[in-house]
């Protein structure tokens, strides 16, 4: 049998990419490709190459989008994978946005910390990688998949249809509630794609409350008839927690206590995909029915 086509990622590390060709993604540290291909060598595959063992089933795809930049997508998604990190088994974090925010991030991780997988594939958002596959690392139950702003519309697809969970973040402004606006009406007609299925989120981003601002983009959320989970505020925490490539949930709780709680609501939410996708699909087995079907019970002769 053929093994499966091979994908070209670039691992970034401080001040370089290493190019290498890759089934998988191998660990993201600063000091660039990890131990673990030289454990792989050791089992007879050649350099940067590992053999595909992730059980499609088990492994939860999420991905977070927004063409409009600035509106918190590396935020939640580095958030993301420090909870992940932190609960275990260690979260695989696909950084697709050529700038690289995500891979900086796990730059300045710690080795100490709960360990990430990280992977920078922006190539797999163009035209050539269109038809590649990403993969998480063995052993990772969440692959967080961090778009880039700006994806193009043919695109859209290719990058949702195998998602088991979609997080669109937006913040409180004309602006980007008017680019959310027009694009969930084009993940919708363009990317095809069905709200029954019940694997697509809000997070209002960078909010305050009691604001003319909020209550625009709260008034704007709630007519889509799309959830919105969490409301995350405007917070220096943020900022803090991502300079110092750690998520919030890894700070001090007294500072963090109610930012917390709103992310562990995505989280609640993210947890329960399996479920999510059990209730869609009996939906829709319902909808088949026909109507004039009645359902009776069976006739119980009496002699």
């Amino acid at each position: 049998m053929n093994p499966s086509p091979t994908v070209r990622f670039a691992y970034y590390c401080r001040n370089s990419r290493y190019p290498a060709w890759a089934w998988k993604g191998l660990e993201y540290r600063s000091g660039g490709l990890s131990h673990h291909s030289a454990l792989l060598n050791r089992r007879g595959n050649r350099p940067g190459t590992m053999e595909h063992t992730t059980n499609r089933d088990n492994l939860h795809k999420i991905v977070i989008l927004n063409p409009k930049g600035g509106s918190g997508k590396t935020t939640l998604a580095t958030n993301l994978a420090s909870y992940f990190a932190r609960r275990g088994p260690p979260p695989t974090l696909v950084d697709c946005d050529p700038l690289g925010y995500s891979m900086r991030w796990l730059d300045n991780r710690s080795m100490q910390r709960p360990k990430i997988y990280g992977v920078a594939a922006h190539e797999h958002c163009t035209e050539s990688g269109k038809g590649t596959e990403l993969h998480a690392w063995p052993g990772s139950r969440q692959m967080i998949v961090d778009l880039p702003a700006a994806i193009p519309d043919n695109q859209l697809y290719y990058q949702t249809y195998d998602a088991n969970s979609i997080l669109i973040p937006i913040t409180p402004s004309e602006i980007d509630i008017y680019s959310a606006a027009r694009f969930i009406a084009n993940l919708l007609l363009v990317a095809q794609f069905d709200r029954r299925n019940r694997n697509l989120a809000i997070v209002a981003n960078r909010t305050r409350k009691n604001t003319i601002s909020f209550r625009m983009l709260m008034r704007f959320l709630t007519s889509l008839e799309i959830p919105i989970i969490a409301q995350l505020r405007d917070s220096q925490i943020f900022v803090h927690a991502a300079a110092h490539g750690i998520g919030i949930c890894e700070m001090p709780e007294y500072l963090v206590r109610n930012d917390v709680e709103q992310l562990e609501s995505v989280i609640t939410w993210l947890d329960n995909w399996r479920m999510r996708k059990f209730d869609a699909a009996a939906s829709e087995s319902l909808q088949r029915t026909p109507e004039n079907e009645v359902l009776t019970p069976a006739f119980v002769r009496h002699d």
